[in-house]
């Protein structure tokens, strides 16, 4: 009798239990439903609007920052377009093979070993390069004495390292003016979102969005450019000093037997 009425109570307690369960279980099933009828019912707003076409966030800031914005980014693109031009042909310049060849080394150095001046002269007409053209400066001049011939040759010299170097200096130009321009970039951007925030009433967000990307977003242009760019000057400028160095020296080193050389005549 008693293991009955426990049985029972404990029937009676997972009655009571499951009933609230099945209640909640069916009413999740009626909004199920309900979700469904309404989600079967077409919007003739969204119908009538069409695809609606997505940019990105870069695109939109590029064409939508106004005049002043497109000519910044175009400011941008150039100073990075030349500067990866510069960077290129620096690289296929500034190099021992173009400034000093070994060839034209070795052909004038045989010359001055014959003291053949003239033909020296000819091997430096029939290759011009920074090199030639400082040795066909002390070559012509060899009549007048050593001392005419080491000032011609410093004066060429002078000059063909001054020409490397404004060479170079075109790549610091592109690393100082590229932040200029993303400074510039980030002042339109914020004059543009507090000018937004001063409308008054409610500010468009994605008007503030736009302008406070474009302000991040030429920041990030100009440190792209200028970074690599000031990496490179110093890295070919350190290059074209070695060669000028060396230049220098193997200058001196040919021209030193022009002291007691007597010109051929042909």
């Amino acid at each position: 009798m008693k293991h009955t009425l426990l049985a029972s109570l404990v029937a009676a307690g997972l009655l009571v239990a499951a009933a609230p369960n099945a209640a909640f279980a069916q009413d999740a099933a009626d909004d199920a439903a309900a979700s469904a009828d309404v989600q079967t019912v077409p919007s003739s707003s969204a119908a009538d609007e069409g695809p609606v076409e997505q940019h990105s966030e870069f695109y939109t800031v590029l064409f939508g920052s106004g005049p002043l914005g497109t000519l910044l980014w175009a400011a941008l693109f150039g100073a990075l377009g030349y500067f990866i031009y510069l960077a290129i042909d620096c690289g296929i310049l500034v190099r021992p093979s173009k400034i000093m060849p070994a060839a034209l080394v070795n052909n004038v150095r045989e010359a001055m070993k014959e003291g053949d001046v003239v033909k020296a002269l000819q091997f430096c007409e029939n290759e011009p390069t920074p090199m030639s053209n400082i040795l066909s400066a002390g070559f012509t001049h060899v009549e007048e004495g050593f001392d005419v011939i080491q000032e011609a040759v410093s004066a060429a010299a002078d000059l063909e390292v001054e020409r490397i170097m404004q060479h170079l200096a075109w790549i610091s130009v592109c690393a100082n003016i590229a932040p200029q321009l993303g400074l510039l970039g980030t002042v339109q951007g914020m004059i543009m979102a507090f000018a937004n925030l001063g409308k008054g009433g409610t500010p468009n967000v994605a008007d503030l969005a736009t302008n406070i990307s474009q302000a991040l977003y030429t920041t990030a242009g100009g440190l792209t450019t200028s970074i690599p760019a000031v990496c490179f000057y110093y890295f070919y400028r350190n290059r074209a000093n070695r060669i000028i160095l060396q230049m220098e020296a193997t200058t001196m080193e040919l021209i030193k037997d022009l002291r007691n050389v007597e010109v051929v005549s042909e």
